[in-house]
């Protein structure tokens, strides 16, 4: 819908919403047990929750788009994904506080192991620390380039961030990182006549990376991507009424809440933490949005059981949030991370709204199966937040 026509239905209220987005949540069955994660989990939690909510499947850009964490966290805030495009590295750079300047051009870097032919052999060079991530990007800031400012910065683990800053840059490139194994890091393209100049200077970065790397093990090369320049998106407080805030262990998703005007909450690095933080401020806003990452890790690195305990360690959490008593609860995550496809995928998710207006609903445990069933049936994510409000009592009516 568009954000100006719900900006005029919305109403004041005290009521107070939780949207949880539990990161890559959807799975597929696994070949030995024709189980999926979530009907593998012992989660009796969400399964009651379910029981009485209204259940569906959200589908985060369309049939058969495999959504990055970015377009799939902009639909759960209500945004059209297609009409939004936001880059990886603005939100990479804004997770960490990065003040990006007019013109700036902003990429994720990945730090990975390459072979003796230099063929990508572990994109996330093993998950490596964030001290070490720290003294490999000190490394990489002996790099110029000619016509730009280099600005590096770590992240978490291996991910870091590159600036680009200077005159007449352009954020459109294509991305040095496959996707793949067993194949070498692409080189930049221009994908327009403009970017030829930029991409010029990424190519150059990333020559002058591969030597300083080189012994560096696991971390020996770097991949770039999500090459963007910030854009600028109406305000999720002001379109929808709501004193809103943000609470994430990793800088990516705060990047993304600050990008839509959210007060992103300090928080420590696990899940306990962000809870803590979530009961320390639950009453100074109407709006939460709380992530959790477990189970999108586990589903990248392909194993299947570690999934199905970050699974089980946010059902034991769950009393937790319940415990607060939001008015409108809704679960659901950015994207598929089926642990047998190793990444992200573009099947559906489940999803659920939980409120007193919510409705009958016939699904009583929180699957794919089962929230197939749902009386929210598959909606588009950017439907959610309409939902949400609708049952937080926030809309008024349209029309006589």
């Amino acid at each position: 819908m568009d954000l100006e026509f719900l900006r005029s239905l919305v109403q004041p209220n005290t009521t107070k919403i939780l949207l949880c987005s539990l990161d890559g949540l959807g799975g597929l069955p696994r070949p030995e047990t024709g189980r999926s994660e979530l009907e593998t989990a012992r989660i009796p939690n969400l399964h009651a929750l379910a029981t009485r909510s209204a259940c569906g499947l959200l589908r985060h850009v369309g049939f058969g788009i495999t959504p990055g964490s970015g377009p799939g966290h902009l639909g759960l805030f209500g945004y059209d994904p297609l009409r939004y495009p936001v880059g990886r590295g603005v939100l990479e750079a804004l997770g960490i506080d990065l003040e990006l300047k007019p013109g700036d051009v902003a990429a994720r870097g990945n730090f990975c192991t390459v072979d003796a032919q230099g063929r990508i052999t572990d994109r996330r060079a093993g998950r490596i620390s964030t001290e070490t991530c720290m003294r490999l990007v000190e490394r990489l800031r002996r790099i110029q380039v000619t016509g730009a400012e280099l600005i590096l910065e770590s992240v978490k683990e291996h991910r870091f961030v590159l600036v680009l800053r200077g005159p007449g840059l352009s954020g459109r490139l294509s991305e040095t990182d496959p996707q793949s194994l067993g194949v070498a890091p692409l080189p930049v393209r221009p994908l327009d006549p403009e970017a030829e100049r930029t991409a010029a200077m990424v190519n150059g970065f990333v020559d002058a990376a591969r030597p300083l790397l080189e012994g560096s093990t696991p971390a020996n090369m770097v991949l770039l991507r999500g090459f963007d320049q910030q854009p600028t998106l109406p305000l999720f407080p002001q379109t929808f009424g709501l004193r809103a805030a943000a609470i994430a262990a990793y800088p990516m998703y705060r990047g993304l809440a600050r990008l839509v005007g959210m007060e992103v909450l300090k928080t420590g690095t696990t899940f306990a933490d962000e809870i803590a933080t979530l009961r320390e401020h639950w009453e100074a806003y109407d709006f939460f949005f709380l992530h959790f990452k477990d189970t999108d890790k586990a589903g990248e690195d392909g194993d299947f059981e570690a999934k199905v305990r970050a699974l089980e360690q946010f059902d034991a959490r769950l009393p937790d949030l319940l415990g607060l008593r939001p008015d409108v609860l809704a679960i659901s995550g950015d994207h598929a991370t089926p642990s047998v496809l190793k990444g992200h995928g573009w099947q559906p998710v489940p999803a659920l709204i939980s409120s007193a207006y919510c409705g009958a609903d016939p699904v009583s445990r929180f699957t794919e199966r089962d929230c197939c069933g749902g009386s929210l049936g598959v909606l588009p994510a950017q439907e959610l937040i309409p939902l949400v409000m609708a049952n937080a009592l926030r809309f008024t009516k349209y029309g006589a």
